[in-house]
């Protein structure tokens, strides 16, 4: 009697994308007034045009792409899979918030006040009015658990989103044990694909 091989199979990629360079200048020295601008300009603009062949992206299998609220996601998302995709917009896949805090005085990079009040955010020291860093967290493991699920009937997840919420994304999808087939960082236009088998593969 021939013996059947054990069935392995897989749950589906997850790939996870960060938007194109958004078209909104950094040179410069900023006030506290002008670096609340540029977040503004920075959530509102356009990105540059750019071309994305993916060897690790299935393009000719994707149907729907999820992508956040921000524009800067969406853009990204249409010049890489084109008009036709279906593009899932949902407000959960916005990157974190940032809040500018007040030194009127000071002029600085905008670096410097971006890095600056994201540190104190993540210290609970500069949240008001905007979402805390423990909800943003919350947020982003609901992302990880909701791509997941997908990937259990789907062949391949896209979410075309931010740099932060990536990381997150990803961070707790390795606790949920997927793991990356590819790590590209979080540079503009990155890719990650993770990867888990299913029990008993």
């Amino acid at each position: 009697m021939k013996k059947e091989l054990p069935h392995t199979s897989h749950a589906g990629k997850i790939f996870l994308i960060r938007h194109a360079r958004p078209m909104v200048s950094k040179k410069g020295y900023f006030s506290a007034s002008d670096a609340r601008t540029f977040i503004s300009d920075y959530d509102a603009a356009e990105v540059e045009a750019f071309v994305l062949q993916h060897e690790a992206i299935p393009y000719q299998d994707i149907k729907q792409v999820y992508c956040s609220t921000l524009v800067r996601s969406q853009l990204t998302a249409k010049q890489i899979f084109g008009e036709d995709v279906k593009m899932v917009i949902r407000h959960e896949f916005r990157e974190f918030e940032r809040k500018i805090f007040s030194l009127p005085l000071l002029r600085l990079p905008i670096r410097l006040w971006l890095v600056s009040a994201r540190a104190l955010w993540m210290m609970g020291l500069n949240s008001r009015g905007i979402e805390t860093f423990r909800q943003a967290k919350k947020r982003a493991r609901e992302c990880a658990a909701l791509l997941a699920n997908d990937a259990q009937q789907e062949s391949a997840v896209i979410l075309v989103a931010h740099g932060l919420l990536n990381n997150f994304i990803r961070w707790y999808l390795q606790d949920m044990g997927w793991k990356d087939s590819l790590h590209e960082g979080s540079g503009f236009l990155s890719v990650t694909v993770m990867e888990k088998k299913s029990p008993g593969s």
